[in-house]
């Protein structure tokens, strides 16, 4: 079956992604050099003395292509050994666009874009850039992002043949390569900044604090917080997939990560395997949306708009909050209404070391939190956490990292960024493509002749191309393609620039559990043994809440901390009540089992009307939820006296 292929590739790609790479000696030690090499580089620029833009996105790029040619050649994928001219040929022309960045960067710096002439040396390394960038797209993001930047590179060439609103008057090789490589909205724009200036850092550190064992306590520390309530087990997936989520930044690898001690423990205790499996799915996946740490999605947002990344963490609490309070109550409403209680016995528990003499090893995160939160460089941050990480390490003999160890780490957070550099770069082509062509002035000219000013039209055709995005590619590529696309259409109607890329992240990130290509549900329904296409469906329901809060904070951005202090109260308890009614009718509990798809389904619209961000539409909506719930906790104290004995 179609699914259950797919299903068998997301877990074998996750697998892959998160297994340590067994690598031959002479390959690890030359990944270890340029490891090292590429680390020296970034110490240099974030510590002492920052290059130059031109020269520090360019060296990081190349770092970057030569890491990934080393990890994932040719030759070993094909078993092919001549292969290895292929990937040294690439490795050399990524070599050699370093040096040219650096050896004429006077050159380059005083030259007058779209008057000075392209030397052959400023073609070659712009298009030799751009082949080796569009295959490391290919082996390590897929199909999708390749196809969709190929089609971009075909618009910019052939958008003087077509006819209609998006026809300009096209592009020539000169000019192409000029914007590529040297113009600030190319391959070395925004994006690869931030993953030179911020995101590197913080890969590193996630990479050294989990050897030390960091990751293993917010796990454990998950599991065991809900262990003895109603539904214990999926509460504790809840918990433990969202501190987890929230340092990863990859539903997928979330999943496979947290998802083999959840998911078992949830079948066991009574959930459905397809309910274990959306449970799952729904809380690795928000993990990219729940501050402090929001995966690396918000520092691009921060690089890309030019607000302070504690700016958006702040924002993002109340709608995290939300996600993830809906989907607890939900799993509790579920656990009450299927009587599945935690009751004692090993094959429901989660055993673990004790927690307690561990907790120390969470000092590094908190004490990047606290760093960002006093007014630190995000880079300062980073790097204290990861010395913390290697210090915090010594202290037992179980973490204690000797110099393979130490390598190790370093390699497997040099991987992760390059991982981040490749995309961010990749989007800088579909970037430059745009603002040369004004694709998105197009576009945000045919929505309004087609909806004319109504904003709430706009929004949905921006989230439908969000879920587009997402479904078809990673949340940091989904997010930088539509935040060209759709935020200048969302934000010429009046959208705030916060609001208006809040709301195009939210739909880029639950992309990942949204029907048909919900790549972290079919990896959950994998584990579990279930149905995929079910497992697919309940995420979407589950998950529900993030498809109302974001057209919220777009009418009412006191829910993203922009107003007054009551403002934001009045909304949030708002939210709050809506949260809970929604999680009732899907849950099927309200102060007691609803059997009635009618009743239930009347709440879920009660809840749509509370959260929907009109005062009228809430009132109604309170007033018909609590409707609903006292007549639940009549029928429920009629039963108990029914009950009693005469």
């Amino acid at each position: 079956m179609p699914f259950e292929k797919k299903i068998a590739a997301a877990v074998k790609q996750s697998e892959e992604e998160n297994a340590k790479p067994k690598l031959e000696t002479w390959r690890y030690v030359v990944i270890g050099v340029v490891s090292v090499v590429f680390l020296l580089f970034q110490l240099y620029n974030g510590m002492v003395r920052p290059f130059p833009t031109m020269i520090s996105n360019s060296t990081h790029l190349s770092l970057a292509l030569i890491v990934t040619f080393l990890f994932a050649p040719l030759a070993k994928k094909h078993k092919q050994p001549w292969m290895w001219v292929l990937d040294v040929a690439m490795m050399i022309v990524a070599a050699i666009v370093a040096v040219y960045f650096i050896k004429d960067f006077e050159r380059l710096t005083y030259r007058i874009m779209s008057v000075d002439k392209m030397l052959p040396i400023d073609l070659f390394c712009s298009l030799g850039l751009l082949v080796i960038l569009l295959e490391s797209v290919r082996r390590t993001l897929g199909v999708p992002l390749l196809v969709f930047i190929l089609v971009f590179i075909l618009y910019a060439f052939a958008g003087q043949h077509l006819s209609g609103p998006f026809r300009y008057s096209g592009m020539a090789w000169q000019s192409f390569a000029e914007m590529l490589s040297l113009s600030p909205d190319g391959i070395f724009g925004s994006p690869l900044s931030a993953s030179v200036n911020t995101l590197f850092y913080f890969l590193l550190f996630g990479a050294f604090f989990s050897t030390c064992g960091g990751g293993q306590v917010l796990i454990d520390l998950g599991m065991k917080l809900s262990d003895k309530t109603a539904g214990g087990p999926a509460k504790a997936a809840v918990v433990s997939s969202c501190l987890m989520g929230m340092i990863s930044g990859s539903a997928v690898a979330n999943v496979t990560t947290t998802g083999v001690f959840t998911i078992p423990l949830m079948k066991k205790a009574g959930y459905t395997p397809e309910q274990a499996g959306a449970i799952e799915s729904v809380s690795s996946t928000g993990g990219q949306i729940m501050p402090p740490i929001m995966g690396v999605g918000a520092f691009i947002m921060a690089e890309m708009i030019g607000i302070s990344y504690v700016k958006i963490a702040v924002a993002a609490i109340i709608p995290a909050l939300a996600y993830y309070g809906a989907e607890f109550l939900l799993v509790h409403f579920i656990a009450k209404r299927r009587q599945i209680v935690n009751i004692e016995g090993a094959a429901m528990k989660y055993v673990s070391a004790p927690i307690g003499p561990r907790l120390y090893r969470l000092i590094p995160i908190v004490a990047v939190v606290v760093l960002v939160f006093i007014g630190a460089s995000l880079t300062r941050a980073a790097l204290v956490g990861t010395a913390l990480s290697i210090i915090i390490s010594a202290i037992s003999k179980e973490t204690r990292m000797g110099p393979r160890q130490l390598l190790d780490a370093l390699l497997d957070g040099i991987k992760q960024a390059a991982a981040i550099a490749i995309p961010t770069a990749a989007c800088g082509i579909m970037i430059g493509i745009v603002v040369r062509s004004g694709a998105a002035n197009k576009l945000t000219a045919i929505i309004s002749q087609v909806g004319g000013s109504n904003i709430l039209f706009a929004l949905i055709l921006a989230m439908l191309g969000c879920l587009v995005l997402g479904m078809a590619l990673p949340t940091v590529a989904a997010y930088l393609i539509a935040n060209i696309l759709f935020c200048p259409t969302i934000m010429a109607l009046g959208v705030p620039v916060l609001p208006a890329n809040m709301f195009i992240f939210y739909f880029g990130v639950i992309a990942q559990i949204t029907p048909p290509v919900c790549l972290a549900s079919f990896t959950a329904a994998g584990i579990a043994g279930a149905n995929s296409w079910k497992t697919g469906w309940n995420a979407f329901v589950f998950a529900i809440v993030a498809f109302l809060v974001p057209f919220v904070f777009v009418f009412q951005p006191s829910i993203l901390m922009q107003g007054t202090p009551l403002q934001i109260l009045g909304t949030t308890a708002v939210m709050a009540i809506g949260v809970f009614f929604l999680a009732g009718g899907i849950g099927g509990y309200m102060f007691g089992v609803m059997h009635s798809w009618i009743t239930r389904g009347l709440l879920i619209l009660c809840a749509i009307l509370v959260i929907a961000p009109e005062m009228v539409t809430s009132v109604v909506g309170i007033a018909g939820g609590c409707a609903v719930a006292v007549a639940y906790i009549l029928i429920g104290v009629k039963n108990r006296k029914a009950a009693k004995p005469a």
